[in-house]
């Protein structure tokens, strides 16, 4: 029996139907999705124009109110928030650390230079606070016209592959953003962050010791523990700085009166998703961050010594390490000092003589 002409109609209507509707997908899904793609990461970008112009009113207002800046603040923050650094050549690499440190140092001279200028009456905290909120306004500024330099490709080519990977890319960049926001609260009251984990363990070994200057923002204290002569290092606070820890373990270790036997380095570690804030773990080599030039001198003065380095962090998320120090971090630090005093014990001998360094930005932590 054939079919009811009622049931071949319904038939055929649904086989065109599923032709037409497969024809439409396979054409116009594409745009679909990139039309999605390109509304979600607008959204986003509008959050990041809105913390981007925030931290630059903060910079303003911190100049202009706390440092009393003598002349126009807001031309001269628009002109640091352009500012860029170009990278020496790597094409031979020889020699490129002192290079890269060269580079980067001239940078950070010159935007403490122009503050100074600006508001001559401003004192070095003042000047390192500002400094600090001016970093996070320019990382803001940048990762903005980044996102929107390649928001606008997507939208002039209609690129889905440009914009998936903007869409995939921008709840960590937002998540990334606010937490540099939020540092700029701990920053303006010059309260301990996250990252002064390390100054904050080297201060409480420093206390009552007398205090030398080793390098520009940077000072050792020595001190005494179970028949171990200690040194101590950090970055001299309470200023905002992280110091030049790097030309400090050169020269401590290259001082033939010395004879370091052994360097242990304290600092913050990013922590993985899931594990605890303020968890203490060890481990070997030259625990400090930034872009290699201070772990490459440190690493090279200690393998030329042959002298073993021991690390010691406290594990922390981003937010935690740029936001005022949470109670689980500060509490780290005697359960650090623990740590500290069982390697002594453990891997030197009575005699030897042993170098600390506490890394990080010691903003709001004295020695």
């Amino acid at each position: 029996m054939g079919l009811p002409s009622g049931g071949l109609t319904t038939t055929v209507f649904y086989v065109i139907f599923t032709i037409i509707l497969f024809a439409v997908s396979f054409l116009w899904a594409p745009r679909i999705q990139a039309y999605t793609a390109l509304n979600d990461v607008k959204k986003n970008l509008e959050k990041l124009q809105v913390l981007k112009d925030a931290s630059r009113r903060e910079a303003i207002g911190y100049v202009n109110t706390v440092m009393k800046s003598s002349k126009d603040a807001q031309a001269r923050v628009d002109q640091f928030l352009e500012y860029f650094t170009i990278m020496p050549v790597d094409l031979d690499p020889n020699g490129i650390v002192g290079k890269i440190e060269h580079v980067t140092r001239l940078q950070d001279d010159r935007i403490r230079d122009e503050l100074k200028a600006l508001s001559p009456g401003a004192d070095p905290v003042q000047i390192s606070v500002a400094q600090n909120i001016l970093e996070v306004a320019t990382s803001l500024n940048m990762i903005f016209k980044i996102v929107r330099h390649f928001y606008i490709q997507g939208q002039k080519t209609k690129s889905y592959f440009i914009l998936v990977q903007l869409q995939m890319i921008m709840p960590m960049l937002v998540q990334e953003s606010e937490a540099l926001m939020s540092a700029v609260d701990a920053f303006k009251q010059a309260q301990p962050i996250g990252d002064g984990l390390g100054p904050m363990v080297a201060g409480k070994l420093m206390v009552g010791k007398e205090k030398v200057t080793v390098e520009r923002e940077t000072v050792y204290a020595v001190t005494e523990y179970k028949g171990r002569k200690l040194f101590v290092l950090k970055a001299e606070g309470p200023m905002g700085t992280v110091g030049r820890p790097q030309v400090g373990v050169e020269k401590i270790i290259n001082d033939p009166n010395n004879k370091i036997s052994t360097v242990i380095m304290v600092d913050a570690a990013l922590k993985l998703e899931g594990e605890n804030t303020g968890e203490v773990a060890e481990g070997i080599g030259a625990a400090i961050g930034g872009i290699g030039v201070e772990k490459f001198r440190i690493e090279a003065a200690a393998t030329a010594k042959d002298i073993p380095m021991y690390a010691i962090v406290v594990k922390q998320s981003l937010i935690d390490a740029i936001s005022v120090m949470k109670k689980e971090i500060a509490e780290a630090t005697d359960k650090t000092i623990e740590r500290v005093n069982r390697l002594v014990e453990e891997k030197t001998k009575e005699g030897d003589t042993v170098l600390l360094v506490g890394v990080g930005n010691t903003l709001g932590v004295a020695q």
